[in-house]
């Protein structure tokens, strides 16, 4: 299936590891001009080595922190180019319960995923609208179809950005714009590997016990890997998903009990 991701312009968040980062790899070969965006200008300038140009494309980073939303969006303004695909995606709050989350934790969560993203949709809008053409795409959690023991803050957060997602992709439809949510499941990632040393250390059980608990809990009997997820994405971000728009894409195996 042909893409057409050619010409394509395409803005990638958190691009320097894991989901981020396969999604980017993913796009670049589909054909689109990348601009990867995150804290580390050195993994940037190696994942930037990794994308393909068999297109010619043209590809860029953007060196910015999640947690500073105004100076992301600011940075995005300053290359002046339009945006035709936008993938939201960062990494997630500490995991913990939720009863003994600190009020700051969730402040801080808001502003990493939330207002970074809501200020991202506004520097690239206008773009998308000229072009008759756009794709929101959020990287959010399966816990917004059900709560994931352990992570309390990003459980809320993940909510709040999917209910923000829905109500963007209603107002932005008649511009030829969608406005997506893919939803990884437990997904071979460094933020996969942190959350199980977590729940090592609180059980007393080892490390393999609990990624063997983890593969067991989807049917597919594995963790995904973070190519499958960026496969989702690129898809969603084709002419070929012009009609998909405002829904929640689980990526989990089959882990999820909800429809």
């Amino acid at each position: 299936m042909n893409l057409h991701l050619t010409h394509k312009n395409a803005l990638v968040c958190g691009s320097t590891a894991g989901i981020g980062k396969a999604t980017a790899i993913a796009l670049a070969q589909e054909g689109a001009n990348v601009t990867l965006v995150a804290r580390n200008e050195d993994k940037l300038k190696n994942v930037l080595s990794e994308l393909s140009n068999n297109g010619s494309q043209t590809h860029s980073y953007i060196s910015a922190d999640f947690t500073n939303p105004t100076q992301v969006a600011n940075a995005v303004l300053a290359t002046g180019n339009v945006y035709h695909i936008l993938i939201n995606n960062t990494g997630g709050p500490p995991g913990g319960a939720i009863v003994d989350a600190d009020i700051s934790a969730f402040a801080k969560a808001f502003t990493q995923h939330l207002q970074t993203n809501h200020l991202l949709v506004q520097s690239v809008i206008s773009g998308m609208k000229e072009a008759d053409y756009g794709r929101i795409i959020n990287v959010i959690s399966t816990s917004v179809k059900q709560p994931l023991d352990g992570l309390g803050v990003s459980n809320t957060i993940r909510g709040a950005v999917a209910n923000w997602s829905k109500t963007l992709a209603n107002e932005l439809g008649p511009y030829g714009i969608t406005v997506n949510n893919v939803l990884p499941g437990a997904t071979a990632t460094g933020r996969l590997s942190e959350i199980i040393e977590n729940k090592a250390k609180k059980t007393g059980k080892s490390i393999e016990e609990i990624s063997a608990s983890m593969q067991n809990a989807s049917p597919a009997k594995r963790f995904a890997l973070p190519e499958e997820i960026a496969n989702a994405i690129v898809f969603l971000a084709s002419e070929k998903a012009s009609y998909i728009n405002g829904i929640n894409v689980p990526v989990d195996g089959g882990r999820t009990k909800s429809l």
